[in-house]
């Protein structure tokens, strides 16, 4: 692969044209006077004004652990811009915290706001024309949402992660939020009392930070330094870890180099950079959301990289991580190994990376993984050779019942065919009150339809019902297919993003209580035993379900948004724009 540009080893920028930069806007001649004594009113000098203005944006908030701990960082970032000739202007973006969401109406909300974090940045920096920006996110959405608002603006810009949380201790073991949300199964089952549950749920989390095994958050994160927006390293380090903060500072340094050198995301983020992303997801044992974020990404470079790519992408890629859900070790035993240029490495070296590809550093992702080495002695990250499974650890599903797709996390799975007959919820709640209530049988496949991102509106996740149908030993003995999605924290036969949708009339509207459903995740196939002729019928009878949300954000997100499998995108990305931000 030939880059667009190339470019010096990483050093201080000597300083930035102000006149072929956004900020010129605001800030330059006797016009923007009113503009300027805005600026002079919160401090600024006027060697402040005249220097580039680098947008320091982080998803801060007391929602839950997962952002809490940005705004110290972001002050880390301030000074690495302050000390390269750089004026930084933090603001920040609002987050939906999933673990806080899960299990009721307001999950709905989670997908949505990726697309508010991303409109939201956008707004606020072309309001304000600043000329770059850093973007520190902690919880499953804002990290997608931040790196889509880079791409779409596509002015230099780097990427920080907050950190994953440090591990709870519960009965001589490590334990995360996931070990809760079972913990409940196991209540509901009469396996855990209620002293064991209000213990665990006081351990559980005993710091801040992002959930600490391969979920949403984690995996996405490693996306961010396998796709080249984040400097290598940065992603690994627990949250309350003050060692953050160097990261923090080399971001604020790292972006002003790229505003002198016109580095932008898309120049980092091509197709093979988003290849080398879905290989670092499948190869840890990643989220099925990784299916959602990266064709969004793609969307906001123009890029046609939709679920079929990734499952091709997936399908050549050895699973090298032994990460829960599915696995052994959380975030922080990657951090005490290396952290994510170990597994970078192990996948270069065996030939499953672009090295080539260029990254925040100004160098190649080969050139930045030259002195890292794969730890003996230890199995949380192991070479290609001597890989856990020969392809990762995610599998996408085509067939019948998901004619655009769908995605199951196979890591840690003992079953992978599966068929039995279907029992049907049209939402989650009635599957989640059916599993608390035991109203189920071994041998079934659970479906629960018009959880789309059209028709639930949102397309919520279902970490809740699968894990109480693992707490309460039914895992392994039942399997569940959506058209909504799952968190990075589920396991078992959990299929999701089914598309098209129920909503939009899809097959999985048609089936019903006892159709066979057939799931083969070596095969890469879903489907429904029904004669052609059975569905034809069921279609011509079928009419829409009206959902209950007929005005406000969900209301519109309804309208505007497309199928999963695409990325469920709510725009035309930059293959229709007629303008990017950066050039204005």
């Amino acid at each position: 692969m030939k880059n667009p540009k190339q470019f010096p080893p990483f050093s201080v920028p000597s300083g930035a044209d102000k006149t072929r930069l956004p900020s010129r806007h605001t800030t330059l001649g006797p016009e923007r006077a009113p503009h300027r004594s805005f600026l002079y009113a919160m401090g600024l000098s006027a060697r402040e004004i005249a220097q580039p203005f680098v947008g320091v944006v982080t998803t801060w908030n007391e929602a839950a652990p997962c952002n809490i701990a940005l705004s110290r960082q972001a002050q880390a970032v301030k000074k690495g811009v302050v000390a390269t000739g750089g004026t930084p202007r933090e603001f920040t973006t609002i987050t939906v915290t999933d673990g806080i969401a899960m299990g009721h109406a307001g999950m709905k909300a989670s997908l949505v706001s990726r697309e508010v974090i991303a409109d939201s940045v956008e707004l606020s920096v072309r309001g304000h024309c600043y000329d770059a920006l850093v973007g520190l996110a902690g919880c499953d959405k804002t990290l997608p949402g931040l790196m889509m608002a880079m791409l779409r603006l596509n002015v230099p810009s780097v990427f920080l992660y907050g950190g994953s949380i440090l591990p709870g201790r519960f009965r001589g073991k490590d334990v995360t939020v996931l070990d809760v949300f079972e913990a409940v199964g196991a209540h509901a089952a009469g396996t855990m009392t209620d002293a064991d549950l209000a213990e665990v749920e006081t351990v559980a989390c005993p710091s801040a930070g992002s959930c600490g095994g391969q979920y949403t958050a984690n995996s996405m994160a490693y996306v961010s330094e396998a796709i080249g927006l984040a400097l290598p390293g940065s992603a690994s380090t627990p949250a309350p870890y003050e060692s953050r903060d160097r990261f923090a500072d080399a971001s604020g340094r790292a972006v002003m180099a790229l505003l002198e050198r016109d580095l932008r995301p898309r120049d980092i983020v091509t197709r093979q950079a988003l290849e080398n992303a879905a290989a670092v997801v499948a190869a840890t044992g990643g989220s099925t959301n990784a299916a959602l974020h990266l064709p969004a990404m793609a969307n906001e470079a123009g890029i046609a990289f939709d679920i079929f790519d990734v499952a091709a992408v997936f399908r050549r890629t050895p699973l090298i991580a032994n990460l829960k859900p599915g696995g052994r070790y959380l975030a922080k035993d990657v951090h005490e190994i290396g952290g994510v240029p170990v597994v970078l490495k192990a996948l270069l070296d065996g030939g499953f990376l672009h090295g080539d590809c260029l990254t925040v550093t100004g160098r190649s992702l080969a050139d930045n993984l030259a002195g890292v080495g794969i730890p003996e002695n230890q199995d949380v990250v192991v070479p290609t050779a001597r890989a856990v499974s020969p392809t990762g650890g995610l599998v996408v599903l085509e067939g019948n019942l998901a004619p655009e797709g769908a995605i199951v996390k196979v890591a840690g799975l003992r079953t992978l065919i599966f068929s039995g007959p279907a029992r049907v919820f049209d939402t989650e709640e009635d599957a989640f009150a059916a599993v608390m209530q035991k109203r189920y049988q071994s041998g079934e496949v659970l479906v629960i339809r018009y959880e789309g991102p059209r028709g639930g509106p949102g397309m919520r996740e279902m970490l809740s019902t699968t894990s109480v149908i693992y707490g309460q030993g039914m895992g392994e003995k039942v399997a569940l297919i959506t058209d909504g999605r799952f968190s990075g924290a589920t396991r078992g036969l959990c299929v999701g993003h089914i598309g098209p949708e129920a909503a939009v009339g899809g097959p999985i509207a048609l089936i019903e209580n006892g159709d066979v459903i057939e799931i083969d995740a070596v095969r890469g196939t879903l489907s429904v035993r029904l004669d052609p002729e059975v569905m034809a019928a069921r279609r011509e009878r079928w009419q829409p379900r009206r959902h209950a949300f007929q005005s406000g954000a969900l209301w519109r997100y309804a309208q505007t948004v497309g199928p999963a499998g695409k990325g469920a995108v709510t725009h035309p990305g930059a293959a229709a724009e007629e303008h990017v931000y950066a050039d204005i």
